[in-house]
């Protein structure tokens, strides 16, 4: 497979290519340049964070979990990461496994329930 296209450019160039195949919904498109810039730039939470959108949008919620497991690892206040683990694994139908993870991510956020 020729993958000369979604590798082609600096880090910067790759990035906003993929950002508008994201924007314009073509995820799978988004996620085969994101791939290749997570390797590159594994550090870097933006790159890995829009990978892990891209795969629950085009339904690759096992690799959206993984990368999602990966910058909660990385950064455990990550609320974005953490409210989009607990909405992949509710579509996976592990609602008790996704639980925590929505009421972690309202709290980081501010979202208080009221008592």
């Amino acid at each position: 497979m020729d993958t000369t296209y979604y590798d082609h450019g600096t880090p910067a160039e790759r990035w906003e290519r993929a950002r508008m195949f994201f924007d314009a919904k073509e995820y799978a498109a988004s996620a085969r340049i994101l791939d290749g810039l997570v390797e590159e730039v594994p550090e870097q939470v933006g790159p890995r964070l829009l990978l892990a959108r891209a795969y629950y949008h085009s339904a690759q919620l096992g690799r959206a979990e993984t990368q999602l497991r990966l910058l909660i690892e990385r950064d455990p206040v990550e609320h974005y990461a953490r409210l989009m683990l607990g909405r992949t694994l509710q579509r996976q139908g592990r609602t008790d496994e996704a639980e925590p993870h929505i009421r972690l991510a309202s709290a980081l956020a501010g979202e208080f329930e009221s008592l």
